[in-house]
């Protein structure tokens, strides 16, 4: 499998009600389970709503402003469906952010989309108005149908990540996720977002597994964690 599309694709026919991305919270409480087919519906949700609703298009780049939640996973798998190149760049075509990120791009919503997340249980709205120009993912995300098929379909040549020194087409990505030690569930805390924790989620995506994504959890919490998931723990942050 050498494109995101494909890729999930097949993991719907083999095991769509399989777990696939796990989100712990141990500062509020929350958990959140996204099955295979779950998953998929919020990745089309979200790639109707940077195509369809705010007009990016094949070979644009997304900068995902999030810690680690599973709403990035989402946005990950969305930009890959629609061929986005995801970036840290200062400069992208759109930006997804979150309460921490509010200041620094709001001056950018003139210019381009910016899409902002409130991380509240089960992706809702912020509970306060945001600035003009800032689209709230928890309204614009639910009046998006739940299949996507892009106009445009990206390729196993097109770019999939440039973050952090690191490039990868998805056909690279891919390549290298499926040589990464196989887990059948990996707990991990780093964020997929991220270069260091992108493997997190792709390793388990394309080998048939999933991720147990955690954050803010003690030690001890993760081994009680870890277990009760039946997961391996990933090897560092």
């Amino acid at each position: 499998m050498t494109t995101f599309a494909a890729l999930l694709s097949g993991r719907l026919r083999r095991d769509p009600g399989q777990p696939l991305v796990t989100f712990y919270d141990e500062a509020t409480g929350e958990r959140v389970e996204l099955s295979v087919t779950t998953w998929a519906n919020w990745v089309a949700k979200a790639s109707s709503l940077l195509v369809d609703e705010l007009g990016l298009e094949r070979g644009q780049s997304l900068r995902i402003d999030l810690p680690a939640h599973w709403l990035g996973t989402v946005f990950l798998g969305a930009a890959w469906n629609a061929g986005l190149v995801v970036t840290d760049s200062s400069g992208p075509d759109a930006v997804v952010t979150g309460p921490d990120g509010l200041e620094s791009w709001t001056p950018y919503a003139g210019g381009i989309p910016v899409l902002a997340c409130s991380l509240l249980p089960l992706g809702v709205r912020f509970k306060e108005p945001l600035p003009d120009g800032v689209r709230d993912v928890g309204v614009e995300i639910w009046g998006q149908p739940d299949a996507f098929t892009p106009w445009d379909p990206p390729g196993e040549h097109d770019p999939a990540v440039a973050f952090g020194g690191l490039a990868l087409t998805q056909a690279e990505m891919w390549e290298a996720a499926a040589a990464t030690p196989a887990h059948g569930r990996l707990l991990s805390e780093a964020n997929p977002a991220s270069p260091p924790g992108l493997a997190s989620l792709t390793g388990p995506l394309a080998q048939g597994g999933s991720v147990v994504l955690v954050v803010h959890a003690t030690p001890g919490r993760l081994d009680a964690i870890a277990a009760a998931e039946r997961a391996d723990r990933a090897s560092s942050r």
